[in-house]
């Protein structure tokens, strides 16, 4: 399987490398593991709903 750094999630879904790492932490991102200090993630993985909004709220009910 091939991985993908938070960096490069980060340009991928144009989000910052930090709220990937909230993801991470809370388990949202399906496939991603820590590996020595660094979360790889999954390149098929999809970005998850941001709960701080209304519609991201209502997809993860």
């Amino acid at each position: 399987m091939d991985y993908m750094t938070l960096r490069e999630a980060s340009e991928k879904w144009g989000i910052s490398t930090r709220q990937i790492n909230y993801y991470c932490t809370e388990d949202r991102i399906h496939g991603a593991v820590k590996m020595a200090g660094v979360w790889l993630i999954p390149k098929d993985a999809e970005k998850p709903a941001d709960g701080r909004t209304r519609q991201g709220r209502k997809n993860r009910e």
